[in-house]
């Protein structure tokens, strides 16, 4: 193998180090208390800035995350921090769920129940119960488990609706952000549910969680996964109609290797020859969006045929693992290839090697994205932490 897996180990731990160090260093609110809700391009802290749930919750599952791998007590410090600011200040204590963002001050700002990031405060919580084995932890992520499945989960054609009011009533709009459309079904909040009831299922396993998970994989075999392309549809009636043409590379790739160890995870043996032909297809047509540079580009609008030119941290991320799994599924250098390439792509291109972190992008001309933040709602610890923490655990025993 001409490849040096243990060399990208040995760069994935390094990265990881740097990353988490970035975190402690820049986004402590010694004044308010959590973490900075905004941190600009050049490391300013922005106050003020509301904070988002979802920021929180992935600060919690990278920290505790890496303290798992490593053992580091500093981790476990700042994991701590974030779920005793997220169980005060974003969990809703009178309706259940957790809000979207609070105020600088941590009081509720935006009090929407976006089922999204109650995903991900599971997802977190229960890394941080696997971490430390703090029973508050798992017990607040069985709570808003059971909120979903109380209030989200579509008793007639199955499936998990998108947002609701702070009382759990409809509400008009149900995006996530401005860029996506307003349809009662995504893609991407089943495939953060797919992983936070897989990593809850780590420390809470029963029958009735593992067939939310074995229903979540079949939406993605029977509909969310386009038989025809093997892309991901991203929006959808409640019906299951499909909403949207939009191709995204990333979430393609990132799809490919999280619903195959969700089933794992679950033990559900009946489904895993076909996750693993639905995980290789995916990644096989996830290289349809890679430049020749190895980076993979943002989106593409297949009846305008137009490319959204932009290369973001998180596809990134996700390819490199991605591809990583297809090798290891496959025993198909080529995916080893794109893995490597597309993290040279990283450490040439991402990484803001003076003041730390990764840049939020480049454009096709490589200039960075320098009006996006360092830190905010949506640019969090989660995806460059989780990619070098898979690297050292899947090349560990490789040599």
């Amino acid at each position: 193998m001409k490849y040096d897996l243990q060399r990208l180990s040995r760069e994935a731990a390094t990265e990881l180090e740097s990353i988490l160090g970035f975190w402690m260093k820049h986004t402590i609110d010694e004044q308010y208390g959590g973490f900075a809700g905004s941190v600009s391009h050049s490391n300013e802290m922005r106050s003020g800035a509301c904070k988002g749930s979802v920021l929180n919750s992935r600060i919690l599952y990278a920290f505790s995350s890496a303290y798992r791998l490593t053992g580091k007590p500093e981790y476990l410090g700042i994991a701590s921090r974030a779920f005793h600011y997220i169980a005060d200040h974003f969990i809703d204590r009178e309706y259940g769920g957790v809000y979207w963002t609070v105020r600088f001050d941590g009081q509720p700002l935006d009090t929407k129940k976006q089922v999204y990031a109650l995903a991900f405060a599971i997802y977190g919580l229960s890394e941080y119960y696997m971490a430390c084995k703090d029973q508050q932890a798992m017990d607040e992520a069985i709570r808003l488990y059971a909120d979903i499945v109380t209030y989200s989960y579509d008793t007639i054609h199955g499936g998990y609706m998108e947002a609701f009011a702070r009382n759990w009533q409809p509400v008009a709009d149900q995006r996530l952000s401005e860029k996506d459309a307003n349809e009662k079904k995504s893609m991407n909040t089943h495939l953060h549910l797919l992983e936070a009831f897989a990593n809850l299922y780590h420390i809470y396993p029963g029958a009735e969680l593992k067939q939310r998970i074995a229903a979540l994989s079949r939406y993605f075999l029977d509909h969310i996964i386009d038989t025809s392309t093997h892309h991901l549809i991203l929006f959808f009636d409640e019906r299951w109609t499909p909403r949207s043409q939009t191709i995204s590379y990333g979430h393609d790739i990132e799809a490919a290797w999280l619903l195959q160890e969700s089933v794992e995870i679950a033990g559900l043996n009946e489904l895993l020859d076909e996750v693993k032909r639905a995980s290789v297809n995916m990644a096989e047509v996830a290289i349809e969006g890679l430049d020749r540079d190895g980076g993979l580009w943002y989106e593409y609008e297949p009846g305008e045929k137009h490319w959204i030119k932009e290369k973001h941290w998180w596809p990134q991320a996700e390819a490199v693992v991605g591809f990583l799994n297809a090798w290891q599924l496959t025993g198909n250098e080529r995916f080893l290839a794109l893995c490597f390439h597309n993290w040279q792509f990283i450490q040439q291109h991402l990484l803001d090697k003076q003041s730390g972190e990764w840049y939020w992008g480049v454009y096709e001309d490589y200039h960075t994205m320098d009006t996006k933040d360092k830190v905010g709602i949506w640019k969090c610890p989660y995806h460059n932490t989780r990619a070098c923490i898979e690297i050292i655990k899947r090349t560990k025993n490789i040599r």
